[in-house]
């Protein structure tokens, strides 16, 4: 299946951003305070400080102009005043105040980069969403990253690429402000991975859906406002067709018959709340659905390219916050006599993992081009999200061995870093499921007896 990028819907990107540097300066994320240092509300921190330039984004000439870098410091501002002094409290209660954190994110334009104008967007390209996400990942955690990407990249991009100038106008709008919050709701109990096993559907009532099942591992949805939901239209008559019979729908979430189970007690992303929802005869108009009856599947295809770069980007800078500041500890912590880091098989590994994560850089830049050229990068995607699941997992792995029993207690960032980025495996598609997309678009897929 061919996947490709859109461009946006109009403007240029350098037209935008006068709009957002007059909302940043407007809120004091144009400038740093004297007082803001890398201080981490209990999480012990042995770094140097997190907002010097050379442990941050790279410079021009990559897929970054001055223009991106200049949102990106904005961004991690807005992280250092508005989430990372409350990430404790946050991962402590299992839930943030995600009505009142989007509303001042989308304020500064930033929960549009890429939307449509006529809703309130920049129209930017994709590349802003992932310097974005990269931003994103100088928060003191994961679950508030991975929170305000469900609402930029993975509940949104299918209803601003072919939703209705209608539908647009009631749930994206007030999502791109940060008035609504989004969820997305396409795993379910018995599909995952698989997207195309879901069961939920919905039949037509006159004008309206009449939708039954449920969702799994739902993010946001304890507050979100509306979902957009995956499910099936019409039953599938044979396997070919379990592709073709699948719809997005957006769903208020206040619908009679929708319910939401208490919060899900999840190992880390522990500061974003996580629900199952269920549907009983949920009724809701026909025009909220999100283009083509039965395109539902190739939209949710496109949206997951955009979801796994999105994770690549947003893991980049939590990977190296960690291996630095590993660095830092092992070269005061004393072993026999001597500082841990002075052992060549701790700092030949923390080097090798440091050229891992540049490794990473490279292939998501280089995906991330040719996504925004239009070109089909399933492949590279599935390989970008392979390449974090692993390398977060190695990453984390390593690092708290290093910080022996001090990487055990909560109060250090790498037992976090270790709990929160161990989704990255599962969650958007399990690396077992990249590996058989890499292996199918790569001619590594053995051809199986009577098949062509």
């Amino acid at each position: 299946m061919m996947l490709r990028a859109l461009p946006p819907a109009s403007a240029s990107p350098t037209a935008a951003l006068p709009r957002m540097a007059t909302r940043a300066a407007r809120s004091g994320m144009g400038c740093v305070p004297s007082q803001m240092g890398p201080r981490l509300m209990g999480v012990r921190s042995f770094s140097t400080d997190p907002l010097a330039a050379e442990t941050l984004s790279p410079p021009p000439g990559e897929i970054y102009t001055s223009e991106h870098l200049a949102i990106q410091d904005s961004i991690r501002r807005f992280v250092q005043k508005e989430i990372n002094p409350h990430v404790d409290q946050w991962e402590a209660a299992g839930i943030f105040p995600a009505k009142d954190l989007f509303r001042k994110y989308g304020a500064l334009g930033f929960l549009g980069l890429t939307k449509p104008v006529e809703n309130g967007g920049q129209a930017l390209d994709f590349t802003y969403s992932v310097a974005a996400a990269e931003a994103l990942g100088e928060a003191d955690c994961g679950g508030v990253p991975m929170a305000i990407g469900v609402q930029t990249d993975m509940a949104t991009p299918a209803l601003a690429r072919f939703g209705s100038a209608d539908v647009r106008r009631q749930f994206l709008t007030p999502s791109v402000s940060g008035e609504m919050v989004a969820c997305l709701g396409v795993s379910e109990v018995g599909a995952g991975s698989d997207v195309a096993l879901l069961t939920t559907s919905a039949t037509k009532d006159g004008d309206d859906y009449v939708i039954n099942g449920g969702k799994m591992w739902t993010t946001n949805g304890e507050q979100a406002d509306w979902m957009c939901c995956l499910l099936n239209t019409s039953p599938a008559a044979s396997a070919a067709e379990v592709h073709t019979n699948k719809t997005m729908v957006c769903i208020p979430m206040d619908t009679r018959g929708v319910s939401v189970s208490p919060r899900l007690d999840k190992l880390g992303m522990r500061s974003s709340d996580t629900v199952q929802v269920t549907f009983e005869n949920v009724r809701v108009p026909q025009a909220f659905r999100i283009g083509d009856e039965g395109k539902g599947f190739i939209y949710q295809m496109h949206q997951f390219q955009e979801e796994r770069l999105f994770c690549a980007a947003g893991a980049l800078r939590p990977m190296q916050k960690i291996i630095d500041e590993t660095a830092a500890y092992c070269s005061q912590r004393q072993v026999f006599g001597k500082p841990v880091l002075a052992n060549q098989a701790v700092r030949f590994k923390l080097a090798e993992l440091k050229t891992e994560v540049e490794e990473l850089r490279a292939l998501l830049y280089r995906a991330v081009a040719k996504y925004t050229a239009g070109d089909d990068v399933t492949l590279l995607a599935s390989m970008c999200k392979l390449k974090t699941g692993r390398l977060a997992r190695r990453v984390s792995d390593s690092c708290l061995q290093y910080w022996g029993g001090m990487g055990y207690m909560n109060e250090t960032r790498v037992s976090r870093f270790y709990r929160d980025h161990r989704l990255f495996s599962i969650g958007g598609g399990a690396d077992e499921v990249m590996l058989e997309i890499i292996c199918k678009l790569g001619g590594l897929a053995p051809q199986m007896k009577g098949k062509k």
